[in-house]
C-alpha cells in the first residue's frame, strides 16, 4: 500500500496534467485543426508525414506514427497512412550524429526522404533543440509544409513553423503528456477526414 506521501504526490501529479489538459483544449483546439489540414492535405494527394524530437517526444514520435501507419481506433478500421519516424533507425542516427554532427540527424533524413507537399512533425518541449530546428529549416528549404508541438516557451523552432502547437506549460513531463493527447487527436481528425 502507498504511504500518504506517496499517493499525495500522485494526486498532485494528475491534478497539475489535468490543468494543463484544460487550458491546452481552450489555448491550442484552432492551431491543432490547422495543423490536421496540413497532414490531411498531405496524405490525400500521396505525401506522407515525417516526425521527429528528442527523449520522450522520439518516443511519442515513433508512438504517432504507428497510430497513422495503423490504426487510432480498432473500431474504425482504415488503409494505413504513410508516416515515418525520423527517430527510429539507430544506424541513419548514429552515422549522421558521427559523420555531420547531432544537430543533422534529422535534418538528413528530411533532405533524403522528404517531398514537396509532405509534412514534418516536430516535437520540442522547449522550441530549442538545435537539430529540431535545423529539422524545420530543412524542411522549408525543401517544400515540406512544418507543423510544431511544443511547451510555452518562444524558442527558435517556433519561428520556424507553419503551424505552432503550443502547450501553455513550462513542465516538461506536463508538456509530453499534453502532446501525446494532442498527437492522438490529431490521428482522429485526419482519419476523419479521409475516411468520413
Amino acid at each position: 500500500m502507498p504511504t500518504s506521501s506517496a499517493a499525495d504526490l500522485v494526486r498532485a501529479h494528475l491534478r497539475g496534467s489535468a490543468g494543463v489538459m484544460r487550458r491546452t483544449a481552450e489555448s491550442a483546439a484552432e492551431d491543432l485543426g490547422r495543423a490536421a489540414v496540413l497532414v490531411a492535405e498531405s496524405l490525400r494527394s500521396g505525401g506522407k508525414l515525417l516526425l521527429c524530437g528528442n527523449g520522450g517526444s522520439a518516443a511519442e514520435c515513433q508512438h504517432l506514427a504507428a497510430e497513422f501507419v495503423n490504426l487510432l481506433d480498432k473500431r474504425h478500421d482504415r488503409p494505413g497512412l504513410a508516416a515515418i519516424a525520423l527517430t527510429a533507425d539507430g544506424a541513419v542516427l548514429s552515422a549522421t550524429a558521427n559523420d555531420r554532427g547531432y544537430v543533422e540527424v534529422f535534418a538528413r533524413q528530411v533532405e533524403a526522404l522528404g517531398r514537396p507537399g509532405d509534412v514534418l512533425l516536430a516535437l520540442s518541449t522547449s522550441g530549442t533543440s538545435a537539430n529540431v530546428v535545423r529539422a524545420l529549416t530543412a524542411a522549408r528549404a525543401g517544400g515540406l509544409r512544418t507543423v510544431l508541438f511544443t511547451g510555452s516557451g518562444a524558442g527558435e523552432a517556433n519561428g520556424q513553423a507553419d503551424v505552432c502547437v503550443q502547450v501553455p506549460s513550462a513542465d516538461t513531463q506536463q508538456i509530453q503528456e499534453a502532446h501525446l493527447a494532442l498527437g492522438h487527436a490529431l490521428v482522429g481528425i485526419v482519419e476523419r477526414e479521409l475516411f468520413p
